[in-house]
């Protein structure tokens, strides 16, 4: 059942991913992909009864995610701030 849930939110994710074009909106997609990716990773800990594995790979994966984030958020912000915009077409004007 696990499984199903987490698809869902790698496929919502990259859904989003691929058809947004505003960078807020695929920061959040690609966390909820990170998510599902997490879910499967406990159900894959759950299943093999290997819950110490599973947590050592969440606490990595978590702090690995929380880098990610705040590197694309400082991008986000440091383009807002140079285009006034959001749209991922303005960043052609980025070019140096």
């Amino acid at each position: 059942m696990y499984y199903y849930f987490a698809g869902l939110l790698i496929f919502i994710g990259l859904y989003v991913l691929v058809f947004s074009r505003n960078t807020m909106r695929m920061l959040i997609a690609l966390e909820v992909m990170v998510k599902g990716v997490t879910l499967v990773l406990f159900a894959a800990a759950n299943a093999t009864k290997s819950q110490g594995l599973g947590q050592t790979l969440f606490i990595t994966m978590l702090l690995i995610e929380v880098i990610v984030a705040v590197v694309v958020l400082a991008f986000i912000i440091h383009t807002y701030r140079q285009t006034g915009s959001l749209d991922i077409r303005k960043l052609n004007n980025l070019r140096g």
